[in-house]
């Protein structure tokens, strides 16, 4: 569940494919920068009612799934 939301939320900020996303798909690959992490993880934390800190260890979208799974737990 977790990964279909932040694919969701992905999908709305950078106009890729759902196909283009997957858990080893990295931040860089997709576009993103860090304007883009800020604003897309206000929205993370406002769907999985979670506060998140972005820092340098999350790369790829499964880093960040892994993330918001352990604060979730």
């Amino acid at each position: 569940m977790v990964f279909e939301k932040v694919k969701e939320i992905l999908m709305e900020k950078t106009d890729k494919d759902e196909s283009e996303i997957t858990l080893e798909t990295s931040f860089s690959d997709l576009g993103i920068d860090s304007l883009d992490i800020v604003e897309m993880s206000m929205d993370l934390e406002d769907a999985f009612g979670i506060e998140l800190e972005v820092d340098e260890k999350l790369a790829t979208v499964g880093d960040l799934v892994k993330k918001i799974e352990e604060l979730k737990a």
